[in-house]
């Protein structure tokens, strides 16, 4: 309880930032839809045998998964950017809010569309007869007739799109947008439950307000004279949205972006190197939660400036090599391919390696003769492994099978905070850890040999985008980090950052470890 006021008020810092965002994000991703979708539902209208097609491919959309959506926008988007700046010279950012509006843009289409094509279709046919009879034309009754009438349908279409949108907008982190997901995402890894309490009641709350204040612009435009009222303020309100979109995704970015993945010793390392260019007088905004796939490719587009990455994730998952040399080739491989391919540059390693490792129980272990991966083959049949959401679809998983014969009864996906929980409460049998996470030791797990070396070295190293690569401020302010981080260190930081007790913001902990690396100096 002593440590709630702090962790609220911290989290409450962040609210006008995160909560400014999200509304900008959700809103455009509204007007956007809406715009897509009244047109077509009138094309349906006109065009009936269209009108499958068009609800059908809304519904498709409507199937995949949120985050799935968001997250192919983002390579299309950089192929788009791409092809823009061989053509002219000119590219935009494929990172953050452009994704995001897209994708939440096509989510929010489907109840807008079915409604407005029930909400029409549900006008009597004897009103409209009557008003064509009158001598009003076609398009006359369906302004004047038509949509007044199906108002409160086609505005119900809309309320229910603008939650849906709101509560998928959470989801925008993993591709770069800052929004209220950004609490969920950092508390579900480091058991900061009040940021994700945080993040939740705002979402709802910012929900239940969209939906009065829709409500409230029904009501207006019911009344006489109320649609041009309406008309005017929802072209304000398009104009607004559209300069403020514009000026999120395009406006320069001050100073350097620091990007993260979404486990604790990302958070850790880059509030570390934050840390390290405000002390040299530097300033930098932090880009968390990134997917692998997604921030190595936002560092060689030069949408994030510096990252920490691991030597194995670049070998396996970007060379494409499937063998496990020692941990100087791998680095000197890495090294030379990002120059050679991307104009990247590693600046060098940290000084720990976070290798994927099998842990188990240790009493577990020890009762069926389990010292390394080659005898946990003889007994996977009958056992179930629990993985981060990465590691069954990575090359190393797929060798561990090829190299051992490894036949699990069941592989489970989870946060990597219950992973570990899981293991020890023996939910699951096994699981994929990190050879730098201090839960490891906490929850007194065992971690097997791997006899074959199938798995390849994972040695941390500072990634420089091809922009910043021969940037002197940038590389004299991070030099400092460069072999000074062994992984005893790493291990109690991220320790600090996971335990229940007495746990450490990613920023403390990066103080406390910059304190380590100095032997107890400033952290200036």
């Amino acid at each position: 309880m002593e440590q709630l006021a702090p962790r609220l008020s911290a989290a409450l810092s962040h609210l006008p930032d995160y909560l400014g965002a999200h509304v900008l994000l959700s809103a455009s991703a509204l007007v956007l839809g809406l715009s897509l979708s009244l047109p077509l539902s009138l094309a349906a209208l006109r065009w009936r045998n269209f009108a499958g097609v068009i609800l059908g491919g809304a519904a498709v959309i409507q199937t995949i998964p949120s985050l799935a959506l968001l997250a192919l926008f983002y390579p299309l988007l950089l192929l788009l950017s791409s092809a823009t700046k061989s053509l002219t010279g000119a590219s935009f950012s494929a990172l953050g809010f452009l994704p995001s509006l897209l994708a939440l843009s096509l989510y929010s289409m489907l109840p807008i569309l079915r409604n407005a094509v029930t909400g029409i279709l549900g006008v009597d046919p004897a009103v409209k007869e009557a008003a064509l009879g009158a001598g009003m034309t076609p398009f006359q009754t369906l302004l004047r007739i038509e949509l007044p009438l199906a108002l409160p349908v086609i505005m119900a279409g809309i309320r229910t799109a603008s939650v849906l949108v709101i509560g998928t907008a959470t989801l925008s982190t993993p591709v770069g947008q800052t929004s209220l997901g950004n609490y969920i995402f950092s508390g579900l890894q480091t058991q900061n439950w009040v940021d994700v309490l945080v993040g939740c009641v705002a979402a709802a709350l910012l929900a239940l307000v969209a939906d009065r204040i829709l409500a409230a612009l029904e009501s207006m435009a019911r009344r006489r004279g109320g649609r041009h009222r309406l008309a005017a303020a929802a072209t304000a309100v398009v104009l607004i949205l559209c300069a403020g979109a514009v000026a999120a995704n395009f406006r320069p970015q001050a100073g350097y972006i620091i990007g993260a993945k979404n486990f604790p010793e990302q958070y850790i390392l880059a509030e570390l190197i934050d840390q390290r260019l405000a002390a040299a007088g530097l300033h930098a905004s932090l880009r968390s939660d990134l997917g692998s796939a997604v921030i190595f490719r936002a560092l060689t587009a030069g949408d994030i400036d510096v990252y920490v990455d691991y030597t194995g994730t670049i070998w396996t998952n970007e060379m494409h090599r499937n063998d496990s040399p020692a941990r100087n080739i791998v680095l000197e491989g890495v090294t030379g391919w990002v120059r050679d391919h991307y104009g990247a540059r590693v600046l060098g390693p940290l000084g720990f390696e976070n290798a994927y490792v099998l842990a188990m129980r240790r009493d577990k272990a020890l009762a069926l003769g389990v010292n390394s991966i080659a005898d946990l083959a003889s007994v996977s049949p009958q056992m179930t492994v629990g993985g981060d959401y990465e590691i069954f679809g990575r090359p190393e998983w797929q060798q561990l099978h090829l190299a051992y014969g490894l036949n699990f009864h069941d592989e489970r996906q989870m946060q990597p905070l219950f992973m570990y929980k899981a293991v020890a409460d023996s939910d699951v049998d096994a699981i994929t850890a990190f050879s730098s996470d201090g839960r490891i030791a906490q929850y007194g797990l065992v971690t097997l040999a791997d006899p074959k070396h199938v798995i390849p070295p994972y040695d941390a190293i500072l990634l420089l985008s091809p922009k910043r690569s021969n940037d002197r401020a940038l590389i004299t302010a991070l030099q400092s980090l460069i072999g000074k981080i062994d992984v005893e260190k790493m291990r109690k930081a991220n320790l600090a950052v996971s335990r229940e007790e007495q746990q450490l913001s990613p920023a403390g902990a990066a103080r406390e470890l910059w304190k380590e690396i100095t032997g107890g100096g400033s952290s200036e």
